[in-house]
């Protein structure tokens, strides 16, 4: 009895092993396709936007992430897909950025 109750628990023991293996396989996997996609990203960028236009894009990524990632993925797309005849510099790149920011609400007290 105490026999079957280790093999139990040595069974029980290389399956959790296994699984943990496994886990961490996956997410060494993710890691490695997650850098693939941002190094093609990087070699897109480089060449359509002028080196002005990406350091504008870095500076900004310090302040605000979530809109830089938003514009990158919009110009990595445009340029699969073939719509960009040029390359992008610092000029359009700033009217791309104030069309794509939230419109600013202003708020004015008047005095009664």
């Amino acid at each position: 009895m105490d026999e079957d109750l280790e093999e139990i628990r040595r069974r029980k023991l290389e399956q959790l092993q296994q699984q943990q293996y496994g886990a961490q396989a996956q997410a060494a996997q993710q890691e490695q396709a997650r850098a693939e996609y941002e190094a093609k990203k990087q070699a897109i960028l480089r060449q359509i936007l002028t080196p002005e236009a990406r350091e504008r894009l870095n500076t900004l990524k310090m302040t605000k992430p979530e809109l830089v990632a938003s514009v990158e993925a919009q110009l990595v797309s445009l340029a699969q897909s073939g719509r960009l005849s040029t390359k992008i510099d610092d000029s359009k790149l700033k009217a791309l950025l104030l069309q794509l920011q939230p419109k600013k609400r202003e708020m004015q007290i008047k005095r009664v």
